[in-house]
């Protein structure tokens, strides 16, 4: 298991460059997350990197990310990375009982709210977004109404860290990435 290989493996089931970036920013977050817990960063970046990769075949509940989960089982990933996958979306009803699991729940749906915030800054920058300004986005229901503001709480809430400094983290992560994600401004 190594990141070429899942880099590989997502380009294979997903076309979307938006789908790509996300798979992206998802990977930096847990990398990020990996470095802070003291584990194992290649894995927690693969994890991230392959957590929606059979999305864009399987778009519906009945199918993601079950399929995905076949996959990887065949592909010989170990059981934890497929698991924390799984347990990604809550209508699977599988636990989320380790710390890779909540992180990567913790981290999917922020980093998406967090670039649609970079992205109506006038300097469409990663850089220039503070946890002040994803604070302020987060009230205004129509921005970004496509994710789950309650996936976000939960997830900070299995996670047990700091709402301010797990969003920060966030941006910490996708900054280290903003060249990638086109988010290094105009």
């Amino acid at each position: 298991m190594n990141r070429e290989e899942a880099w590989k493996l997502l380009c294979e089931y997903t076309k979307s460059e938006n789908l790509r970036k996300h798979a992206l920013a998802v990977g930096a977050a847990m990398r990020f997350y990996a470095r802070k817990f003291g584990e194992d960063e290649e894995k927690w970046g693969i994890v991230g990197l392959l957590h929606d990769f059979d999305y864009e075949m399987y778009p519906d509940e009945k199918n993601h990310p079950y399929r995905g989960y076949e996959i990887l089982e065949k592909e010989g990933y170990p059981e934890d990375v497929r698991k924390a996958i799984l347990s990604h979306a809550s209508y699977t009803g599988v636990p989320r009982d380790s710390l890779m699991a909540r992180t990567l729940f913790a981290v999917d749906e922020l980093t998406g709210f967090i670039i649609a915030v970079a992205l109506v800054r006038p300097t469409r920058s990663i850089h220039d977004v503070t946890v002040k300004s994803v604070k302020k986005k987060f009230k205004q229901k129509a921005f970004a109404a496509k994710v789950s503001r309650e996936e976000i709480k939960q997830g900070i809430k299995e996670l047990g860290v700091d709402e301010d400094e797990h969003i920060q983290n966030v941006i910490d992560a996708l900054k280290s990435i903003a060249k990638e994600l086109g988010l290094e401004g105009k």
